[in-house]
């Protein structure tokens, strides 16, 4: 029964998503909605779920939801829409917003199966012990280290001297994208909750981090940024490119 009320709630939460960009005009609004549904199945998913573990999933979904969906909307408040979607509307020209409500299920459905290793972990029968607190240190690092990535970026970008220049400074000279990183770390926990001795829907709880990562890596994350720094930056972005690495926050590449 949970399955079923986290899927259709994810579905309808994006199809409020597209009514709500459809009437402001501004698509960059679905990923606050996209963050802070998946937040709240991670909520439901721990409030539906019998014993404590269930209260620990709750709290750390409800704070990954509402850290990521408040800091979007913060960021793009006031401002032009994401290049993102603004790159997706000029390809769609007339049917943009036909093609924008499919793409949105298809984000729910998205949603939907990292949300299984929230369902999964609340279900944990073990009792709570020292891996459970592991795991909600690794979400607060991941929490904590995207936030510090979010505000390096910010602070770099209010500076005027700045403008037109490529953030090199903090997390952002060990990796092109920390806060992805620091994502990726955070969902590293669920697994954590969920395996368990004799538990064998636990070790599925593995492919939150992996989608996780698959999306970033490969998919909605780095690919588009990087096409859309790339044509604003050009080569000083393939300098930046060719001495730090894309994802995990490692040492810079000597240069030959």
């Amino acid at each position: 029964m949970s399955v079923i009320v986290i899927v259709l709630g994810l579905m309808l939460a994006m199809m409020a998503a597209w009514g709500l960009q459809r009437a402001i005009g501004n698509a960059g609004c679905v990923d606050v909605v996209w963050s802070l549904a998946l937040g709240g199945a991670g909520v439901a998913a721990g409030l539906m779920a019998p014993g404590p573990r269930g209260g620990v999933v709750a709290l750390l979904a409800a704070l990954w939801g509402l850290r990521l969906g408040g800091y979007i909307l913060y960021r793009n408040w006031g401002h032009a829409e994401d290049s993102r979607y603004a790159a997706l509307r000029s390809e769609w020209g007339g049917r943009f917003q036909a093609r924008m409500f499919g793409f949105l299920q298809i984000q729910a459905l998205a949603a939907a199966a990292l949300a299984m290793s929230f369902i999964i972990a609340a279900h944990n029968p073990a009792p709570l012990g020292a891996q459970d607190a592991l795991a909600a240190a690794v979400l607060l690092a991941g929490v904590a280290g995207g936030a510090i990535a979010d505000g390096q970026l910010a602070r770099f970008r209010r500076d005027p001297s700045h403008r037109g220049a490529i953030c090199d400074a903090g997390l952002w000279r060990w990796s092109r994208h920390p806060n992805y990183f620091f994502e990726f770390l955070g969902w590293c926990c669920w697994p954590l909750l969920a395996i368990a001795p004799g538990y064998a829907w636990g070790w599925l709880a593995l492919s939150a981090p992996a989608l996780i990562y698959w999306f970033l890596v490969h998919v909605s994350g780095i690919p588009p940024l990087e096409a859309a720094m790339l044509r604003s930056r050009g080569e000083l972005y393939r300098a930046y490119q060719a001495r730090t690495h894309a994802f995990f926050p490692i040492p810079k590449r000597i240069s030959r």
